[in-house]
């Protein structure tokens, strides 16, 4: 593939609800496009970017993947993206090194929740937009009732750049209103006719919309318009790129992306309308401009880190400014290191393409670097310069995994490793308390995935929910003594300590007090008091929680002059801790998280409910321009599979945070429940 002027270029995120049609489309434009000789099928597990063994076995798309296409002198990388709500991460990978996303929904859909949150990651970048309804060649296909729905949802300034010819099984092609045409047939073997007559007049006042649409884009063109009554094709084409650019304008295109039909169509308008990256332009960090230009100091953003079965660890960048070379070298300057750049290639799926050099404006990959992970930036180690990351969502979900076997548990660490570097949005921590090895992520397909990863890494893996960190205290308090005596013939053991037990407000801790007078007991005794004490924190009578929010004050004891030791005396501090947990209306204490859930108007009342079902206390409310931010305290056990229980209430259009807030007691009914759970987990082993 040839190098391409950053002019030329045009980098497009192709985003969207699950299963509308994104990965058969970019197949289709693939194949029209002379890129790929045979048409894949997701079904069939044979499409170019869905490539990954959990792509192929689920047809769905769990990665970034990128598909260059050659159009009329122009190179447009269409960046596949995830549908499912579980690999939103990716999502925003591709869309932070896109110049403009094309949002695809159903004809017979219409917009959906995948679709929105789209949107709102591309508006948030001020990214220029265009909407691709798709699948109008199936049953309940329908463009007017879609289009209604993207103008209402999205908002007015979407409008049509095409109008359909047919419908559902008769759709056969599109009408092109900037160039007033139809483009009729499948595919490559598209051919540009007339107008049909029974869409003559629908196209001429939709194609008058448009050229009203566009001389508003340019104060020049708006005078031409009143002056002339109308505009040429490339004066329309001039004003909807200024308005795409600016965000006053999204066009609207239709196509059927698995049959190609408004394929040659499409790839003209993204071809036409669609910002370069000299329109983009590019900055660093703090905001400075950078040159798009391949004379420029070279600043690369890595947006992807995959494992290939063949060629190693893959790292997907995007270069802004400058440009790299194969068999040259790149400064790292999140990590402060020097990486050898071997051989430089385009991606398309997992088919690789040897290129020389990768100039500023495109994407491609470099295989087998040594310490450079997704949002570092690649630069000229005589100019540095940082661009600004990639803010991955934190994760939400999460799952306690075991080793299947001894052989796996040595392979567990390092396979969680990789996950962590291919996928920004997974997490995993050691918990010290539980002793658990906890995995975290969007949700339970995206931590199901992880799962099977590792597996081919080597790992298997059991999963078992995260147990809930409790704890447990005392109520009351006692003044209690612990004696050790024990004679075995020889020298025997004594210490004996009088402690009072006396409970602390939560959150307080631990506190060990010296209150002894007189020598009743040694000084160098009195610290084995304590940790004899301490010791039996980590466990306690009720159901081997630990034991917090106390104080323990030594006031008095004996020792013999022979037989005392430390041991004696950590012996007895721990026999007057646990008869004081008998006496001291010992309780359970469980974590409280604050709840921080924005959801839109409409299922407000919802959420509230549901959280006053897991004993939520609503802590207040906050207007967000048609949405709702509720904060709330809950009880963390009640939260622990939120992700899962938001996505069904709000139609996955809510979104949450937790932080932790405090810990507090149990109710009376529910913490013997739980007590007799622990027992019985105890005494299963």
């Amino acid at each position: 593939m040839q190098s391409y002027n950053p002019e030329a270029i045009r980098n497009i995120a192709i985003a969207g609800h699950q299963g509308v049609g994104k990965t058969s489309l970019v197949e289709g434009l693939l194949y029209v496009a002379g890129a790929i000789d045979r048409l894949g099928r997701v079904d069939d597990g044979t499409a170019t970017t869905d490539f990954d063994p959990d792509e192929t076995a689920r047809h769905i798309s769990v990665n970034v993947a990128l598909a260059p296409v050659e159009w009329r002198g122009r190179k447009l990388n269409l960046i596949d993206t995830p549908g499912y709500a579980d690999f939103v991460g990716e999502v925003i990978s591709g869309i932070r090194v896109a110049d403009a996303a094309l949002l695809v929904i159903s004809a017979a859909g219409g917009v959906e929740v995948g679709t929105e949150i789209a949107w709102d990651l591309a508006r948030e970048r001020d990214l220029p937009r265009g909407v691709l309804i798709n699948k109008l060649d199936r049953e309940n296909a329908d463009f007017r009732r879609a289009l209604t729905s993207v103008q209402e949802t999205l908002g007015a300034e979407c409008v049509p750049c095409q109008l359909p010819i047919g419908a559902e099984a008769d759709f056969r092609g599109v009408v092109d209103l900037v160039r007033g045409v139809a483009v009729i047939g499948r595919g490559p073997e598209a051919e540009v006719e007339d107008i049909p007559a029974e869409l003559a007049d629908e196209a001429a006042a939709a194609r008058e919309l448009l050229i009203e649409r566009a001389a508003e884009a340019d104060d020049e063109l708006m005078e031409r318009y009143f002056d002339q009554g109308s505009l040429s094709n490339e004066e329309i084409v001039a004003g909807l790129r200024a308005g795409i650019r600016e965000g006053t304008l999204v066009p609207v295109f239709c196509a059927a992306g698995g049959t190609g039909i408004g394929a040659t169509a499409l790839l003209d308008a993204l071809a036409d309308l669609m910002p370069s990256p000299m329109d983009a332009g590019a900055a660093d960090a703090e905001g400075n401009a950078l040159p798009v230009s391949a004379d420029a100091p070279a600043a690369a953003l890595v947006f992807k880190t995959l494992s290939d079965p063949y060629v190693g660890r893959l790292t997907y960048f995007r270069v802004f400014s400058g440009k790299l070379q194969s068999s040259g070298e790149a400064c790292n300057v999140n990590r402060q290191e020097t990486e050898r750049l071997a051989q430089l290639s385009t991606m398309q799926g997992k088919e690789t393409e040897s290129q020389a050099e990768i100039s500023a404006g495109d994407l491609g990959a470099v295989a087998k670097l040594t310490n450079t992970h997704t949002g570092d930036t690649l630069t000229d180690k005589d100019h540095p310069v940082r661009l600004a990351g990639i803010d991955f969502p934190a994760p939400v979900y999460s799952l306690a995994v075991v080793a299947a076997s001894k052989a796996d548990e040595d392979k567990l660490g390092p396979a969680l490793g990789r996950l962590v570097d291919e996928d920004p949005s997974f997490a995993f921590h050691r918990e010290a308390q539980t002793g658990e090895t906890i995995i975290s992520g969007q949700g339970e397909t995206h931590l199901n995935v992880a799962v099977e990863r590792m597996k081919r890494l080597g790992a298997s893996v059991v999963t078992q929910p995260v147990q809930v960190q409790y704890h447990e205290t005392i109520r009351k308090s006692v003044r209690v003594q612990g004696r050790h005596k024990k004679q075995t013939g020889g020298r025997g053991q004594f210490g004996d300590c009088w402690v009072k037990f006396e409970p602390l407000p939560r959150g307080a801790g631990y506190e060990f007090v010296n209150k002894i007078v007189g020598g009743t007991i040694p000084r160098q005794y009195i610290p084995a008091v304590d940790k004899g004490i301490q010791e039996n924190l980590a466990r306690g009578p009720l159901a081997g929680y630990p034991v917090v929010d106390l104080r323990a004050t030594c006031d008095d004891g004996s020792f013999h002059a022979v037989d005392s030791s430390e041991m004696a005396f950590k012996l007895a501090g721990g026999l007057a801790f646990r008869k004081a947990m008998e006496a001291a209306d010992p309780i359970l204490l469980e974590p409280i998280v604050v709840a921080e859930i924005t959801v839109p108007d409409e299922y407000m009342g919802d959420v509230m409910s549901d959280l006053n079902a897991k004993r939520g206390q609503i802590l207040g409310m906050e207007p967000l321009g048609g949405a709702q931010l509720i904060r709330a305290q809950v009880p963390q056990a009640e939260m622990m599979t939120y992700a899962i229980d938001l996505r069904s209430i709000a139609r996955g259009r809510g979104k949450f945070k937790l932080e932790f807030s405090h810990y507090q007691e149990v109710p009376a009914h529910l913490a013997q429940a739980i007590i007799s759970q622990a027992k019985k987990e105890q005494e299963d082993g």
